[in-house]
Order: C-alpha cells, then structure tokens, then sequence
C-alpha cells in the first residue's frame, strides 16, 4: 500500500470519503495539511514557548494537546486535523494554529493555501513604502516613468519622469491620490491618457472595475476598500454599471499616448510588477518600439535634470 506523498514516516490516517468543502471555499489538501502540522509541532522545542521540557516525552517536539491548548480548541479536533479528518478548518482556527505554532508568513500563507483559504493580507503601516519595488522605482528614473501604489490603486511613491509627466499624486489627501478615481471621475485625467479607440477606453474602465472587486475580496472588505467602492458608485454612474458586472481580473495595462507639452506625444506600454511580499505594485511606462518616445523621454529627463541643477545653484 502507497503511503502518502512525503508522508516518509508516521504516514496520516486516509481522508473521509464523506467530507465537503466549506462553501465558498476551495478544497483542502488534507493529507499534505496534517503532515505540514505535524512536521511543525514536532520541529518546535518546548523550552522555546515557555514549557517544561519533561523527561517523559515519547515524541520530539510538542505534544498535540499542547498546541490545541495554546490554539485555544479541543485536542480532538486538533487530532483531526493531523490525521486528514474532520471538517475544513476555518480562517479563524487556522489563525490560531499558526500563532500556536510560531508559522513565519511563508509558512502562514502555505497553511491556508493548504486548508482551502486565501491567505490574509498583510497590515502595511501608512507611509510603508516596499523596499524592493522602491530599489527598482529608483533604479529606472532616469529613463522610464514609474510609480508605486497599493493594491487600491492608491499612489504611494513616484520617481521624477512620472511627476514630470502627470504632477505629484502621492502627497495629495483622500482619493485625490488614488489611480482608479481620478479614471471615473476626472475627464482631465481622461484627456491626459489619451486611449486610442473608445472601445479600448472603455476595455479600460472595465479592467480597473475588476482588478478593484479582485482586491475588496481579498482584503475581506476592509473599510478602505468599502468606501472607495461607496464613494466611486456615488461618484460615477459608468462605475456603477461596470461594478454590477462583478467582473474580476488581476491589473494590466494597455498601450497609452500621453501628452506633454514640452517633448510632444509619448506611446507607452505599461507594465505592472506585483510584491510578493507586501500589497504594492510598480507601474512602469515603457516606450513603444519604432516611435520616437525614447528620445522624447530623454529630452524631457535632460529638462527636468537642468531645472533641478538650477534649484540647487
């Protein structure tokens, strides 16, 4: 008889043939769940969590009811959950195991893959800027416009090409900094990225729609995410309609011309790069090959360049 995989000693009880899925949930990887819970506990030392070591100890790590106690539930049900039965743990109980256990967020977000859950979203303090995203925001100035911004598309940081281009968003107040309400809200803002049909602007609006239904869901409908939905409905009738849609879809952008008064028209390709360690994103603006953008960001880079040298003389 097989063993389960990776299961190389103790392998865990077979799963019940009867068992469901919560609703609204994806389903568990039973087997490879009591195995990583198992392997956790056994790899803890009990000196380490405040626990008297003992000397009748017939397992290496802790023992199951010494979890169960500090997750705050039965060691029955934790027992369950080991041995591939009983019913899908819920977000809940598996914040309390992980606790329990002392999970790092890699081991965390593996736990609630593992049980069926999308992992909770990291809390990020206000000004939190991701270090690596700022490292490349930075490493790109002088030729490319770039941006950071959260998952709500508010802007959180800008290198000097992009303010050049479209003025500072990432100091203003409110949703005066956020990307997808100036879209439906600022038919300046419209004008400034010019789409190419208006078939492709509205192929626009509709993917900031469902990239920004993507994220309330994520967040569990934080109350950033429910007033920025409240306020935009308020605000625009065409967000409306396309947020009744529920449409949903990860961000990208297409092809955009922007104009600027002192190098002329701009083709960009814009390219989103996501942190997998936190909720921010860079938008990077990369010239479009075969037009003269390059070269026109080059003049607009020497401008801004000169303009800064004769501030600091």
């Amino acid at each position: 008889m097989k063993r389960p995989l990776d299961a190389v000693h103790g392998p865990i009880a077979s799963a019940d043939p009867g068992w469901r899925p919560t609703p609204g949930t994806q389903v568990t990887d039973r087997i490879q769940l009591g195995d990583f819970l198992r392997r956790r506990r056994e790899s803890l030392r009990p000196e380490d969590l405040g626990l008297a070591p003992g000397t009748r100890r017939r397992t290496p790590g802790l023992r199951r009811d010494e979890v169960a106690a500090m997750a705050s539930m039965s060691t029955a049900y934790y027992e369950s959950l080991e041995q591939a039965r009983g019913p899908q743990p819920s977000v809940a109980i598996l914040g309390s195991i992980a606790t329990a256990l002392r999970l790092t967020p890699d081991e965390r977000r593996h736990l609630y893959l593992l049980a069926g859950h999308a992992p909770p979203m990291p809390a990020e303090p206000p000004d939190y800027v991701d270090p690596g995203l700022s490292y490349t925001l930075d490493a790109v100035a002088a030729t490319t416009p770039a941006l950071i911004s959260d998952d709500l598309s508010n802007v959180l940081a800008q290198n000097r090409l992009n303010v050049a281009l479209f003025g500072t968003f990432a100091d203003r107040p409110g949703h005066e900094k956020n990307l997808t309400w100036h879209w439906f809200t600022s038919a300046h803002w419209r004008s400034v990225l010019r789409s190419a049909s208006p078939q492709e602007e509205v192929a626009t609006s509709l993917l900031y729609v469902a990239d920004l239904r993507a994220t309330v869901t994520q967040r569990g409908h934080d109350p950033a995410a429910a007033a920025l939905v409240s306020d935009l409905r308020a605000a625009s009738a065409e967000f409306a309609e396309m947020w009744d849609q529920h449409r949903v879809s990860t961000l990208h952008c297409s092809t955009k011309s922007v104009f600027h008064e002192r190098v002329g028209r701009l083709d960009l390709d814009c390219v989103v790069l996501a942190s997998p360690l936190s909720r921010q994103r860079l938008l990077l603006l990369q010239p479009v090959r075969g037009t003269e953008t390059t070269d026109r960001l080059s003049r607009l880079q020497l401008s801004i360049s000169g303009e800064r040298s004769t501030r600091v003389i």
